[in-house]
């Protein structure tokens, strides 16, 4: 897509990120991507921190990933310390569609049980792609003691990133769904039972495994 010359100049990309329009933040979020410039940079992540618009946000992270990962990945991995819970999450899952496995280090257990529940998401999603092959024990460790957390929508998130991690998640897996507290026992049954059959879907899942836990019973088999 070739985009006028003047649509990527700073001074006017600058003031359409910032625009109140969110169809002009838009565009210009696209006319910074479609020419990556690494003086747009540090702008596009400050607006990630701050952009109430869904699409807008998608866009600007589209945007940095077009840029240089030696540029992006050390000024995103500063925002994972940042007070606001969006310039965390949204740092994340940048991080994420970058996928630059140097960011790994980074993926601390505090943004792994973060209080936010979409921070804690954006960081287990970033935690399957950035994990290095053999490490996996050790946010699967993590996730799996958060069993139980939120409402359905966190659940489904977790159920989603402990399967991606693969069998490193099996041992506390298979122990949480003995755990006392039924609630986590639900959680941990329904995310095996996804394992098992990941078309059946998360809701249906968790309805098997409320059943599994009012029976008494672990929903182990063999």
């Amino acid at each position: 897509m070739t985009m006028p010359k003047e649509d990527t100049n700073p001074t006017r990309a600058f003031q359409g990120l910032e625009d109140s329009g969110s169809s002009v933040r838009l565009q210009a979020a696209l006319a910074v991507g479609a020419t990556p410039d690494p003086r747009f940079v540090d702008k596009l992540i400050e607006r990630c921190a701050i952009e109430p618009d869904f699409y807008v946000r998608e866009m600007l992270t589209w945007a940095l990933t077009r840029h240089p990962s030696s540029t992006t990945v050390p000024k995103l991995i500063g925002e994972l310390r940042a007070e606001r819970t969006q310039a965390r999450s949204q740092a994340l899952h940048t991080l994420s569609k970058i996928g630059d496995r140097r960011a790994w280090p980074a993926i601390t257990r505090a943004l792994l049980t973060d209080p936010d529940d979409e921070v804690a998401r954006s960081a287990w999603r970033a935690a399957v792609v950035l994990v290095p092959e053999g490490e996996e024990a050790g946010p699967a460790g993590v996730l799996a003691a958060q069993l139980g957390r939120g409402e359905r929508e966190t659940q489904s998130s977790l159920s989603r990133a402990l399967i991606a991690l693969g069998e490193a998640v099996m041992p506390t897996l298979r122990a949480a769904m003995t755990d006392p507290d039924p609630r986590v026992r639900q959680h941990a049954i329904a995310t095996e039972r996804l394992r098992r059959d990941p078309d059946a879907g998360f809701e249906f899942a968790i309805e098997e495994a409320k059943r599994v836990v009012a029976l008494g019973a672990t929903g182990q088999e063999g």
